[in-house]
């Protein structure tokens, strides 16, 4: 079981440079886990590909739809406390501190493109190609 980052899981779904990347990591480990906030920022991403005209609708429905039953029975709330002393402990949003706070509370490595987060929690943060070598 691994915390996947929103990014893992757009680019396990939206092809591209790091895709392959996302597959490596999947066929290693399927189970992903995160927190419920992780279907907002998705949610965005496929806004931000509707505003760029680069997908229709149809497609970003389909696609949010496939991730949410990717992710289904897989997403967590957290203690804000927990979040919040990530946050203030470094410079990383409380955003993404949710999904290291997950990585902790499950004990589990968080897979992550993020360089912030890398760099803040190198003990739970793990970059893709590092987990998938």
């Amino acid at each position: 079981m691994i915390v996947a980052d929103t990014n893992l899981i757009a680019y396990l779904l939206l092809p591209g440079e790091r895709t392959r990347d996302s597959e490596r990591v999947y066929e290693k480990d399927p189970h992903w886990i995160a927190p419920l906030f992780w279907r907002s920022e998705f949610r965005n991403v496929l806004a931000l590909y509707l505003q760029r005209d680069e997908m229709t609708l149809e497609v970003a429905v389909e696609l949010v739809d496939l991730a949410e039953v990717l992710m289904r029975g897989n997403e967590y709330t957290l203690a804000s406390e927990g979040v919040l002393s990530l946050a203030a402990q470094s410079r990383c949003s409380a955003y993404d501190c949710e999904f290291v706070a997950l990585a902790r509370q499950e004990e589990v490595s968080l897979v992550t493109t993020d360089r912030e987060l890398l760099a803040a929690f190198p003990s739970m943060a793990t970059a893709p190609d590092s987990f998938a070598a």
